[in-house]
């Protein structure tokens, strides 16, 4: 097999999970390509011994498998770079939480083993594509977990009116609205108080940030559906993040979120299931009294 492999270029202390997995890949016998600017970070800032590898650029690369080692945000970096190849990912967590990134270090052994042995599941995952009238984004408008829309300054509220199917919905006065993926409900939508809901559920969450009125709650629609959304700001701009990676919109720019199409595969392990996730991982109806 040929694996294409990211990685966090900031966790230092955590060289040995790298070394491990190179290890566990070159008793395989698998053929490597390594992202450049984590080979780099291997090799120039740790000085690790790495096998040689094909390295690449941005998302100029081909394999059967791509490895990312590090937390959510390094698979989110990941999958931007995967696309539309169809390409499934592995994530091996060496950050905190890790709903993506999920295969402990401790298991990539026996993760490789299953892997060889085809004994492994491919989640489908959708993806939000944004675009804005009036403005080009300078970014990648597809995102995996949410897109967010928030105010630029810390003084005063934005005013976000909300179309779905050209019927309008509300006008959100609050921080910001966050719509979010299944894959991204466990991610920032949650922190606001956004719902969890299941992988496969073909939904969109729609969460608002701090809003002004009590009686404006989170809403969940099919992912079939386009959503509109004109901004009102004292400022004149705001903030739109595209999994965390933001940039500033004029107030005139009107943006419409829909499901890609294309979707992103997530390698998970045969006897994985996500409400095992939710326990392990958020304590999920734990009685700690």
């Amino acid at each position: 097999m040929k694996f294409a492999i990211f990685g966090n270029t900031y966790q230092a202390r955590k060289s040995s999970h790298a070394e491990h997995l190179f290890r566990l890949l070159a008793q395989r016998q698998a053929e490597l390509c390594i992202c450049r600017d984590f080979h780099q970070f291997l090799t120039a800032d740790l000085h690790l011994n790495i096998p040689a590898a094909e390295l690449f650029d941005g998302d100029d690369f081909q394999a059967d498998m791509v490895i990312c080692l590090g937390g959510d945000g390094t698979f989110l970096k990941a999958a931007s770079r995967v696309g539309r190849k169809g390409i499934p990912i592995l994530g091996i967590n060496t950050g905190r939480l890790g709903f993506l990134a999920d295969i402990s270090p401790e298991e990539m052994e026996q993760t490789f083993d299953e892997i060889y042995s085809n004994r492994y599941k491919v989640e489908e995952r959708s993806v939000l594509h944004l675009q804005c009238d009036g403005q080009e984004l300078k970014g990648y408008p597809y995102a995996l977990n949410e897109i967010a829309v928030l105010k630029r300054d810390s003084s005063s509220m934005i005013s976000i009116r909300t179309a779905i199917n050209g019927a309008p919905l509300t006008t959100y006065q609050a921080d910001g609205l966050v719509i979010a993926t299944p894959t991204g409900s466990t991610a920032y939508s949650l922190s606001v108080g956004g719902p969890i809901m299941v992988p496969h559920s073909q939904t969109i969450s729609l969460t608002p940030v701090a809003p002004h009125s009590l009686n404006v709650r989170p809403i969940v629609i099919c992912d079939d559906w386009q959503i509109t959304l004109d901004v009102e700001s004292r400022s004149h701009n705001f903030l739109v993040a595209v999994d965390g990676r933001s940039e500033s919109c004029r107030e005139s720019t009107r943006l419409t979120i829909s499901r890609a199409d294309y979707t992103i595969k997530v390698v998970k392990r045969y006897n994985h299931i996500f409400f095992d996730a939710l326990r392990n991982k958020m304590m999920w109806g734990a009685d700690v009294r």
